[in-house]
């Protein structure tokens, strides 16, 4: 009974490992899941990641929508941050451009990452940045105050129905850079 019991533990022991195992191989993998089904869906404004079609680059001069601009920086970020204007109006096809403004207040030069969403979500697929602070870290050295451009377009694809679009930033302390 006794060496029935100890394999009895062995398997036990075997199955329990193997469920650990597998339970932190799943975790490790919701992170780059939850990016690529964000990708996919356009969910928690992420913009899909699509191979671009051709488009029709005429705007839409029937309709209007409305971009509102939005920014901040993280609680712990001494840095200001905002849009060179709150809101402008396009027609959807048209390519527009506008800036950001941002500034270290810090006696430190920083380096800044901005993180995009847009919203409602399902604009964020048919929101396309073409030049992006955003794409980049930004170095900011003590002091410095940097007018930083962003050239986007609205896709004629947009539901009817919206009719209003914000794009807001966050920008984050990506590290601390020594001068």
């Amino acid at each position: 009974m006794s060496r029935n019991l100890q394999e009895a533990k062995r398997r036990t022991l075997r199955h329990t490992l193997l469920i650990v195992g597998l339970m932190s191989l799943f975790v490790f993998a919701l992170v780059p899941l939850y990016g690529v089904l964000c990708d996919v869906t356009g969910l928690n404004g992420k913009p899909r990641n699509a191979p671009q079609r051709t488009v029709d680059i005429s705007p839409d001069t029937s309709r209007t929508v409305t971009v509102e601009f939005l920014a901040s920086v993280n609680e712990s970020m001494p840095w200001d941050f905002r849009p060179s204007v709150a809101r402008m109006t396009v027609h959807p096809g048209q390519v527009r451009q506008t800036s950001f403004v941002a500034r270290n207040r810090s006696a430190h030069a920083m380096v800044g990452q901005a993180i995009p969403s847009v919203s409602p979500g399902l604009a964020a697929l048919h929101f396309k940045k073409t030049e992006c602070f955003c794409f980049t870290e930004q170095k900011f050295i003590s002091g410095e105050e940097r007018e930083m451009p962003l050239v986007f377009m609205v896709d004629k694809d947009l539901p009817e129905h919206i009719s209003t679009v914000t794009l807001a930033y966050t920008f984050f302390d990506k590290q601390k850079v020594v001068d």
